[in-house]
């Protein structure tokens, strides 16, 4: 199997070349151009010519304008990279008979309700990046390509900036810390996405047909309960923190304005993932307690790269 990543560099990408590595011969294509070839979403003819030497049997695209707040100054490119860049990759899916791994986000849905989402509920985003977001998917679906659109949440990992690393960041500056708690996901690891993005790639037959699935951690908690839990688990783990959990006030999201408005309600449901793969999504709090066990080996280069 000839599979073609793309953001390798990123969260989830960095875990897909680890998770992807035993199914087949793997080409991370970077940004910059080599030769006249790019894996940048943004250079659609470098893309192209790289795909199309390149051949490959799956694309894996983890490259994306994740950066919410800044999509409401730049609606443009988040659309450029999130919606347009899809589309070429989904026609040259098309061109190669390839499938097509395509990442979004519960930003696609409007928060409202207490419900877990399920894959067909409706589309309604309330910010620039969600809705470039669901332009993208779209647009895959539209082509008429082999795909499989992954929907995840609340990404973090052991690297690059995330609510988990920028939490460790404050609990050691500060001795009080507000939260809100009005907005509610399960937190889900970059290293989860990948290894059930392998899973399904392994699982690819002809038998199997194109749809939308969510790829989250299990359970649910809030902004505020998720940045308790990294402390506490934190300070179990011997980090020389000056935040306590306790210390950590709960506010609704008024009080805490951002550029882009986000989804009070984020929860995804698994069930159509679990049933048609045969899998079972681990609890949020394992993944978490996980990598912060993880950075603790880490503090010494966490503190040097604060300062």
């Amino acid at each position: 199997m000839r599979i073609v990543l793309l953001g390798g560099s990123g969260q989830v990408g960095w875990e897909l070349q680890r998770a992807l590595a035993p199914l087949g011969e793997i080409a991370a294509l970077a940004r910059e151009l080599h030769g006249d070839e790019c894996g940048d979403l943004e250079n659609p003819e470098g893309l192209r010519r790289a795909l199309r030497r390149l051949g490959p049997d799956v694309i894996v695209n983890a490259a994306a304008f994740t950066d919410v707040d800044r999509a409401e100054a730049e609606p443009e490119r988040a659309r450029r990279v999130n919606a347009e860049g899809p589309e070429i990759l989904a026609g040259e899916a098309k061109r190669l008979d390839a499938w097509l791994i395509q990442y979004s986000t519960d930003y696609v849905f409007d928060g409202s309700g207490v419900k877990p989402w399920r894959e067909d509920d409706e589309a309604a985003p309330l910010n620039v990046y969600g809705e470039s977001k669901r332009q993208g998917e779209e647009a895959v679906r539209d082509a008429g390509c082999r795909h499989l659109i992954l929907r995840t949440q609340w990404v973090y990992s052991s690297r690059r900036s995330n609510f988990l690393r920028t939490m460790l960041r404050l609990a050691a500056e500060r001795e009080a810390l507000e939260m809100v708690d009005d907005q509610t996901g399960a937190p889900t690891g970059a290293d989860l996405v990948a290894d059930v993005t392998a899973h399904i790639v392994r699982s690819l037959t002809p038998a199997v047909g194109s749809g939308t699935y969510h790829v989250a951690a299990r359970g649910e908690t809030t902004r505020h309960g998720y940045a308790r839990f990294v402390v506490e688990s934190a300070r179990r783990g011997g980090w020389p923190l000056r935040l306590t959990e306790d210390a950590i006030t709960p506010v609704a999201s008024e009080a805490l304005p951002t550029g882009a408005r986000r989804p009070r309600n984020s929860r995804l449901s698994v069930d159509r993932l679990e049933r048609t793969f045969r899998l079972r999504m681990p609890v949020w709090r394992a993944g978490v307690a996980r990598v912060v066990a993880e950075l603790s080996e880490h503090r010494p280069l966490l503190a040097a790269q604060a300062r």
